[in-house]
């Protein structure tokens, strides 16, 4: 008689979003039967989403590729690793022979950030092709963060985030953290820490151009303008020093440029500025002083601030009004956070820079190591010295999530060669002679390089294996290892060490680490000692020590392009009349994450959720009704929707889900094909972005509505 199969319970970070959430796996002989919150987890205290779920329905999927697939006379065919490996490598190396190196683009998607091993080897093989046409989902999203903390702290990656478990008072702007756990600040359970919040006396207020699900917990919500942002910040600071309110305190003598930054803002006129946000200028008097008036405060801007004409000027600004409060490097305030693995202090990546290139046809200077997203389609398109002939995309869809997609589209048509590292046939990677897929999330082990460097406490935690893959399978930093060797072969050359799995790599970053033996710790960390800790050890919340990490010992307040960009929004912004045309936004949902979750059953289940939302005001004055069929135009193009009338949204402005759209022949994703939708970057324009970082403007794009 054999004996009954064996219950396997092991513990691991989530890595379908920033919050990392801990959870607890339990299997019976491979197969997954529950997944919940792990209790013990230092972060998430047993907190979870309903997108952990989803890790059963990828594992699952029968629409998963497990191999190289080749396309061949239009039908995609199983081949084996070394014949997939050698063809790419053998049709880069043709392409970068005969055109240079910038010939090949590489496009790297959001699931790279959530996968150490894509982190750890990535950078190895695509060092190799040497091509300055870089690209990836960072210019949709965060750049601004990035580019201001560069120029500011002299690094891309110090990047300061809210103390919200010890702050008085959080004003939120552009963000919904209630929905995605935090953006830039990795905070799973946003909603108990915001009750808890509230619950010690303190309040957090939120502006947005729709009454998001943060919103509507807030003690305080205002409409704003969708763009204009900037604008309110502006204000903010303007009333900040005629109300003689600035007080940086601890950093008064760590502060350069600080008159300069005072007298150019000044100059501003207060009534001007005001009346583009669409608010009143009493209510923000009210919320300059109620935040200047806490003991503690913080400012927070994200994805609706940041993905706008002017993300970086408010990127600067948010860091002024902290530091201006004295709420900068301080308890309660913004502060940076000290990962066990330091990406700054273990230099595991460069500290970015500015202009360092420019894109080869519309001269758009290269930011942090990449080239703005919104550019793809017409290097690929215009002919002439330079032009991309080959792709390489791994873990994206950027027909679905950068602006103008259907141009992007068309635009791969007409590639030589484009090779995908991923485990779908979707929208973007159809078009790819070769895909590579590597294992599924729970088929390999992880550490979160990027997000426990931007988490609200300092905590650290290792992620075993839970499913072993099998035979034949390759998983992410095998396939760059093995494409790198491939191509040094190929210059003549031979690798000079063996490849250390990402494994070795974090146990050698933790002994360098703020908490490592190379430190003097007695109790140093060491992966030995994670693996022994499952579900992760707390290293104490977050401390004062930015001056520590500025090797100047000085802030920049007033780079000299943020001056510029300050008179660039002068001239535009302040100075257009205003339209009629409605201005369109974006909306995440707690069960999708941006276009690569939509063919897990469970999180696509119920009422259709891509639907446009409208105030009825604006409706009415259009002649439309609830749950009619409309069109959507912008200067791009068009799509169809269902309307869904509510006044959660500003009168003026529209708001459309990101991420769908999965109607394009050739794909083999059904489960997300039967919830297709319309995807949002058929209306957004490539040609808005930030002159500053290039990021793509998908907030506030001006559109009309009408009947069908």
């Amino acid at each position: 008689m054999s004996d009954s199969p064996v219950e396997i319970t092991s513990t691991r970070a989530c890595n379908l979003c920033e919050a990392i959430c801990g959870l607890e796996i339990k299997t019976v002989e491979n197969q997954i039967i529950s997944i919940k919150g792990d209790k013990n987890d230092p972060l998430s205290k047993g907190h979870i989403c309903p997108k952990a779920l989803g890790l059963k329905d990828i594992q699952e999927d029968p629409d998963r590729l497990k191999m190289p697939h080749k396309k061949i006379d239009g039908n995609w065919v199983e081949i084996s690793w070394e014949q997939a490996l050698q063809e790419v490598v053998d049709q880069l190396w043709r392409i970068q022979q005969d055109y240079g190196s910038d010939a090949i683009g590489t496009y790297l998607g959001n699931p790279n950030v959530h996968n150490y091993g894509s982190l750890t080897h990535g950078p190895d093989f695509l060092k190799l092709i040497k091509s300055k046409n870089r690209f990836s989902a960072t210019s949709v999203d965060q750049l601004p963060h990035q580019l201001i903390s560069r120029l500011m702290y002299g690094h891309q990656f110090l990047i300061p985030i809210p103390d919200i478990d010890h702050t008085d008072h959080f004003l939120i702007l552009g963000g919904n953290p209630l929905v995605s756990n935090g953006s830039i600040m990795t905070a799973p359970d946003m909603k108990g820490r915001l009750k808890a919040l509230q619950k010690r006396g303190g309040k957090f207020v939120v502006l947005d151009p729709r009454r998001t699900e943060t919103a509507k917990m807030a003690d305080e919500h205002y409409f704003i303008r969708p763009g204009n942002d900037v604008v309110f910040l502006l204000a903010f600071l303007k009333i900040m020093i005629e109300d003689d309110l600035i007080a940086p305190d601890h950093l008064s003598d760590h502060l350069d440029d600080f008159e300069d930054v005072l007298r150019l803002i000044r100059d501003f006129s207060l009534e001007e500025i005001t009346q583009k946000t669409g608010m009143k200028e009493a209510d923000i008097r009210q919320i300059v002083h109620d935040f200047n008036r806490a003991d503690t405060a913080c400012i927070y801007g994200r994805m609706g601030v940041s993905t706008t004409e002017f993300g970086s000027l408010c990127q600067w600004l948010i860091q002024l009004i902290n530091i201006f409060s004295g709420n900068l490097d301080k308890v309660g305030g913004s502060l940076l956070p000290d990962p066990a693995v330091d990406l700054v202090g273990f230099n595991l990546v460069g500290a970015g820079g500015l202009g360092r290139w420019q894109s080869r046809v519309s001269k758009i200077d290269e930011c942090c190591g990449e080239l703005s997203a919104t550019l793809m389609a017409e290097e690929i398109l215009t002919e002439g010295e330079g032009q991309i002939r080959a792709m390489f995309i791994a873990a994206g869809n950027p027909v679905l999530s950068t602006p103008n997609g259907r141009q992007l589209d068309k635009a791969f048509t007409n590639l030589e060669f484009m090779v995908a590292m991923d485990f779908y046939i979707n929208e973007t990677t159809r078009h790819a002679h070769i895909i590579l897929p590597p294992t599924a999330p729970l088929e390999h082990d992880h550490y979160d390089l990027s997000f426990l460097g931007l988490a609200v406490r300092n905590v650290t935690r290792f992620s075993e294996t839970v499913i072993t893959p099998a035979s034949g399978r390759l998983h992410d930093w095998q396939i760059y290892d093995q494409l790198k060797l491939r191509y040094l072969q190929k210059m003549g050359k031979e690798s000079l060490k063996k490849s250390r799995s990402p494994a070795r790599l974090i146990n050698f970053g933790l002994s360098f680490g703020p908490y490592g033996r190379k430190r003097g710790h007695k109790a140093a960390l060491s992966l030995k000692k994670l693996r022994d800790n499952a579900s992760g050890i707390d290293l104490g919340p977050l401390r004062p020590g930015l001056m520590k990490k500025i090797k100047s010992r000085k802030i920049k307040l007033m780079p000299d392009v943020l001056a510029t960009d300050l008179n660039r929004l002068a001239e535009k912004l302040l100075s257009q009349e205003e339209d009629n045309l409605l201005r369109l936004i974006g909306k995440r949902d707690m069960r999708s994450n941006n276009s690569w979750m939509h063919n897990m059953k469970r999180l696509v289940k119920g009422p259709d959720r891509c639907v446009l939302f409208m105030n009825p005001g604006d409706a009415s004055l259009r002649g439309l009704v609830d749950q009619q069929e409309v069109k959507v135009t912008s200067r791009v193009g068009s799509v169809n929707i269902m309307l869904s009338l509510t006044d959660d949204m500003m009168p003026g402005c529209v708001c459309l889900p990101h991420g769908w759209g999965h109607n394009r022949q050739g794909t083999k994703t059904s489960v997300a094909n039967a919830h297709a939708g319309v995807s949002i970057n058929d209306l957004t324009d490539e040609k808005c972005r930030d002159q500053l970082a290039g990021t793509a403007a998908v907030n506030g794009v001006a559109v009309q509505v009408s009947a069908v």
